[in-house]
């Protein structure tokens, strides 16, 4: 491994709707990972104080006035992040710990992997279960800044379809792939976090998000 490989560092950017509960367990996890050389919240039009909550963090914060969408979102950290690497990360997991975001960060670097994405063991079931029957659609990943922009003309379209859009490109163009586990990692259901109703609603516009990304173009 070469000095520059070793000293590599990355950029977090972790897109955030309405989580000031649950964020917090996140950026502790980043802001004590070595690898970490920035944490980029993207506060995505939230109203409940998460940008607040992630200030408190002393994390650079970059707040949307309205709710564009998880894909725009994490296009809007990308365009500011510092660093070549960048590490996505969702704002609303569970059980997460420095030691799983350096195992990830160090597949990338020592295997020379082009994306690395990180899957749920040992948290809870259902999200195990979803995530062993679809590890693709993980939003825990490390890639560079060079393959998201081969994705980035179709950003405003894709919301909670960019993770299925990048499993496309990296199929179509032979991108190598490590799936690194993140053992007792879950994420909150939106069910809990909006109630049975409003949570089934937001669940189906991601489905319904999924799969219209697998009919979208990836590339022009």
């Amino acid at each position: 491994m070469s000095a520059s490989q070793s000293s590599m560092r990355v950029s977090a950017i972790v897109p955030a709707y309405n989580e000031a509960e649950r964020i917090g367990a996140v950026l502790w996890a980043l802001v004590h990972a070595p690898s970490v050389g920035e944490v980029i919240v993207v506060d995505d039009g939230s109203t409940d104080g998460t940008a607040q909550i992630a200030q408190s963090f002393g994390v650079r914060v970059i707040s949307l006035p309205t709710n564009c969408g998880k894909s725009v979102a994490l296009d809007r950290g990308v365009h500011k992040a510092r660093y070549d690497t960048l590490l996505f990360l969702d704002a609303d997991l569970v059980g997460l710990r420095p030691d799983h975001i350096e195992r990830m960060i160090r597949v990338y670097r020592e295997e020379g992997r082009d994306m690395v994405v990180g899957v749920f063991r040992g948290g809870r079931l259902n999200t195990d279960l979803a995530q062993t029957i679809a590890p693709y659609l993980s939003g825990q990943r490390v890639l560079s800044k060079a393959l998201w922009k081969k994705l980035r003309r179709k950003v405003h379209t894709l919301d909670f379809g960019v993770e299925m859009a990048l499993m496309k490109l990296a199929l179509k163009e032979g991108w190598s792939q490590a799936f690194v586990e993140l053992d007792g990692v879950t994420h909150v259901m939106k069910e809990e976090k909006f109630g049975f109703s409003r949570g089934l609603a937001s669940r189906f516009k991601m489905y319904r998000d999924i799969v219209r990304s697998v009919f979208t173009r990836v590339t022009e």
